[in-house]
């Protein structure tokens, strides 16, 4: 599919030399730049449900398992 877009100046020159440097096609760049970005968004929009999903009832530990979890990050040097 044939499509024009508008960018900036700049960005356009960087993708030009990313091009270049990459040997492949403007197109070429654009679209796995799209493709790469739509993944991400993709993957960010499970994590985000997951996370809705599983903060909506909180997990069910074992009393000893999560102190023992407990002390075991309070040990931990971040």
């Amino acid at each position: 599919m044939k499509t024009a877009v508008s960018v900036p100046d700049d960005l356009f020159r960087l993708a030009e030399a990313a091009a270049r440097r990459l040997r492949v096609s403007r197109s070429q760049l654009y679209a796995t730049a799209i493709s790469e970005f739509l993944n991400r968004q993709q993957a960010g929009a499970v994590t985000q449900r997951l996370n809705e999903v599983y903060s909506r009832r909180p997990a069910k530990l074992d009393s000893a398992f999560d102190r023992a979890q407990l002390r075991s990050v309070e040990k931990d040097s971040w």
